[in-house]
């Protein structure tokens, strides 16, 4: 990337790797099974959004920093997925899980993650067509592919892997 660029469009190109150390960070803090949940279903729909690219196999855009094009496909955008995967999980977590014993109890545990996520999402995914890594369709995609995987993961999380989850804290931590 050009020196030119500023430090905040910089940190956007990063996202995978400030998302991912966010995460491992949360991981390790609260040694919860419905964290690595969490955590895993992000590498699912990851995994599942790259499938579908090698199906649609649409190009990305020319990018606008670079003059290049990235030799990946672009639909559904990866990155915009994810993210949407990260904001929607985080807000039905925040209203309908109990809040993990080692944060805050009240309601700012549940309202300030929501208020941090869903903006940060919003610019992630937005950023990828500034970056000139994606267009609007491979964003929307994304956006759209993340907003209903999030639902049915949770729901298989709610609906009794949770208790597995349970099974395995008491098992690796007492």
């Amino acid at each position: 990337m050009p020196d030119n660029i500023p430090l905040c469009v910089r940190l956007l190109d990063k996202t995978n790797s400030i998302v991912t150390s966010l995460t491992a960070a949360f991981i390790l803090y609260t040694r919860s099974a419905g964290a690595v949940y969490f955590a895993a279903g992000a590498v699912l729909c990851s995994i599942t959004v790259k499938i579908v690219k090698r199906f649609v196999r649409q190009e990305r855009p020319v990018q606008t920093i670079t003059g290049r094009r990235k030799k990946t496909y672009g639909m559904p955008s990866t990155h915009s997925a994810v993210i949407t995967y990260y904001a929607v999980y985080s807000a039905l977590a925040c209203t309908y899980l109990p809040i993990h014993p080692l944060l805050p109890m009240g309601e700012m545990s549940r309202t300030i993650p929501v208020l941090v996520v869903v903006p940060w999402a919003v610019t992630v995914a937005v950023s990828r067509i500034w970056l000139g890594h994606h267009t609007w369709p491979q964003v929307a995609a994304g956006c759209t592919y993340g907003a209903l995987f999030a639902p049915l993961w949770f729901r298989l999380w709610t609906s009794g892997a949770n208790g597995y989850g349970r099974m395995l804290e008491h098992a690796f931590f007492g």
